[in-house]
């Protein structure tokens, strides 16, 4: 067979890795992963903790285990655990959040995104609104159900979106408004001006909102302030969070997604025939991690912060023009003083130049826009403070 159809060509397209001849490219992640262990360079391209987290969380996994909670738990999730991410959005946020029926746990955000996109699109003529950059998974899902992509432009140096340029881009064809907040790649934390124009544009085009949260407990100037919050959000949104980030536990993939049960209801009939289900022990493990008490979240928020400065002044002293992070795992630096305005060809040469991996802007960027973040690199902040330090000495031999 020369020619697999299927929806994989679609996905692959939309996420930008389909060449005109048809061959498949892997992603840049996997390209700089592969170039940081070749070279032996320091990886802060992809991010993910390079420590554990908490240790009662980690204890709580090891003790499920050995009480024999290792087979299927039930669809929607274990029940101490939908019930603990209740208790938690009620705690920080002031939500009040049905146990069973509004919640799902999810093989990770991706899954819940994903899940979402395929239960809520109905035509090839629904549309996705999404804030470009954007997580590379994003566009890869709005193809896979068969949506279009919209987007919006966040611009440096902080990466706010135009609110006239988001209400051109929410039509009566717009199905789902997607916001990430904080936002990956940029850093950004989007103002209040920002969350009322999305409900506002919401209510006026019946659209539903999914709001992505990984990084809810990553902000590092001020509280989250979830969308579903605002006036007239709750009845429309849906919001996804996962545990990977908070507790630095991305590989257990425990995710969940929570909002009015016909949407949920919806979900998750998407979802069981995913996954089904999965991570029994990781489970109830996560039900202890979110409900640690409230210095764990502030802690982990402030010392991620101060790995964002240290990292952010090696970058300024190598000569990067850096655009400081409000929340998250990511900086974000301009290169083009450094001769990388082509941010892609700049990433794939800093590791035998400086022996540290980064990925440009433009993985995030669909390929017609990618002109305007030419010179831009992601930095990944969330590794232990020796390993920052010594990428700090390494990025000196660009100054």
């Amino acid at each position: 067979m020369s020619v697999i159809p299927g929806a994989w060509r679609r996905t692959a397209a939309g996420a930008g890795l389909l060449s005109p001849t048809g061959e498949v490219a892997p992603t840049i992640f996997a390209e700089m992963s592969a170039a940081a262990v070749r070279t032996g360079a320091i990886n802060l391209g992809q991010g993910f903790p390079d420590e554990d987290g908490p240790r009662e969380v980690l204890e709580a996994a090891r003790e499920a285990i050995a009480a024999g909670a290792n087979q299927y738990p039930p669809g929607r999730g274990i029940p101490d655990l939908l019930t603990a991410i209740s208790e938690h959005q009620q705690r920080f946020y002031g939500l009040d959040v049905d146990p069973g029926r509004e919640v799902i746990v999810t093989a990770g955000a991706t899954e819940a995104l994903t899940a979402t996109l395929l239960a809520l699109i109905d035509s090839p003529d629904d549309e996705v609104v999404v804030f470009e950059p954007y997580y590379d998974s994003y566009a890869a899902a709005v193809a896979l159900a068969g949506a279009r992509l919209r987007t919006v432009p966040l611009r440096a140096p902080d990466f706010q979106p135009d609110l006239d340029e988001l209400a051109a881009a929410v039509t009566d064809r717009t199905r789902i408004i997607l916001i990430n907040d904080p936002h990956n790649p940029t850093g950004a934390v989007f103002g209040p001006e920002v969350r009322a124009e999305v409900v506002r544009l919401a209510e006026r085009h019946d659209a539903v909102i999914v709001t992505d949260e990984v990084y809810e407990h990553l902000s590092f100037h001020a509280p989250h302030i979830p969308i579903a919050t605002v006036p007239g959000a709750a009845a429309r949104t849906l919001t996804i969070s996962s545990a990977g980030k908070t507790f630095s536990t991305t590989g257990w993939k425990i995710g969940w997604v929570h909002g009015p049960a016909d949407l949920i209801t919806a979900v998750l009939t998407v979802k069981q025939y995913l996954t089904y289900v999965n991570g029994s022990p990781f489970q109830p493990a996560i039900a202890v991690g979110v409900r640690l008490p409230d210095a764990y979240f502030t802690d982990a928020a402030a010392a991620l912060q101060r790995k964002h400065a240290l990292l952010g002044a090696a970058l300024t002293d190598a000569g990067f023009t850096v655009h400081p992070p409000q929340g998250g795992y990511f900086t974000v630096a301009d290169a083009t003083a450094l001769g990388g305005a082509d941010a892609a060809a700049f990433c794939r040469e800093l590791p035998e130049r400086a022996g540290v991996v980064a990925i440009p802007l433009t993985a995030f960027v669909a390929r017609e826009h990618q002109a305007d973040y030419a010179g831009l690199v992601r930095f990944a902040a969330c590794k232990r403070v020796e390993v920052l330090e010594e990428a700090a000495r390494r990025l000196q031999a660009l100054a």
